[in-house]
């Protein structure tokens, strides 16, 4: 894992212009199902690690008793803003340790910043110490090395007497690897009605689903996998993976 993009140091508090809560409304209601459908045990408490701006939290919010954790102290201020009534811990997600057990655990595409098989063995180990027997993890990265495709994407949002708009560009430079690459350009325009082009690169990580599989099992899970399902995502384009804990 290498350093923070800028889009979680220094341009963190525009995160709900870029991505807005509400946007994530039906992603977050799927992530619930396939938490509670797979878990033997009722889903009460519940750890996200990696939570971001904190957008699935609140949605998740309503249901459950969040934990949320994440590297970025920009980015967890944005989220106890939107989250105050959950609890946040700054930590890293292959280090972090709470000394509790969760009924689940939750990492969003913050587990795309896991760029080899140790990082990724590491969130994976700190998923499990962190889940009760019978409770599951829920791991959904942006794609595995099966479904990637290098791709193109726009957006952003206005709010607060500023907007922001960005093109995003997915690209893989060295299919050999276990990553590849997301540059961003960001488009800002401030409430006096000035405006800039930011450039940001991200390097994320990229497994196969065997690998994934087999990392989840390592860590005393079994180990599914499922394709995401959203109105706007063409069926089998991506696939998120469930752990469930296993032991007394």
């Amino acid at each position: 894992m290498v350093g923070l993009p800028r889009l979680y140091t220094e341009f963190s508090e525009w995160w709900p212009i870029l991505s807005a809560p509400q946007d994530y409304a039906e992603e977050s209601e799927f992530y619930l199902q396939l938490m509670q459908n797979n878990a033997s045990i009722p889903l009460r408490q519940v750890l996200e690690l990696g939570c971001g701006g904190g957008n699935n939290a609140s949605h998740l919010k309503e249901e459950l008793s969040l934990t949320l954790v994440d590297i970025s102290p920009g980015m967890l201020a944005v989220s106890q803003e939107l989250n105050p009534e959950c609890e946040h811990i700054l930590g890293d997600m292959r280090t972090v340790r709470l000394g509790r057990q969760f009924d689940a655990v939750f990492i969003h595409d913050a587990i795309v910043y896991m760029t080899t098989l140790d990082d990724l063995r590491q969130a994976i180990e700190t998923a499990s110490v962190h889940c009760k027997p019978g409770g599951v993890a829920l791991l959904a990265p942006d794609c595995i090395r099966e479904t990637f495709q290098p791709s193109t994407d726009h957006g952003g949002h206005d709010g607060n007497g500023r907007a922001l708009r960005y093109l995003e560009w997915v690209w893989d430079p060295d299919p050999d690897d276990t990553s590849y690459t997301v540059d961003f350009v960001y488009l800002l325009r401030d409430r006096d009605g000035s405006a800039r082009c930011e450039y940001d690169r991200h390097i994320c990580g990229l497994f196969s689903r065997q690998e994934w599989l087999e990392t989840i099992r390592e860590y005393g899970f079994e180990a599914r996998s499922f394709p995401f399902k959203h109105s706007q995502v063409e069926q089998g384009s991506f696939e998120v993976f469930v752990g469930i804990k296993l032991g007394q």
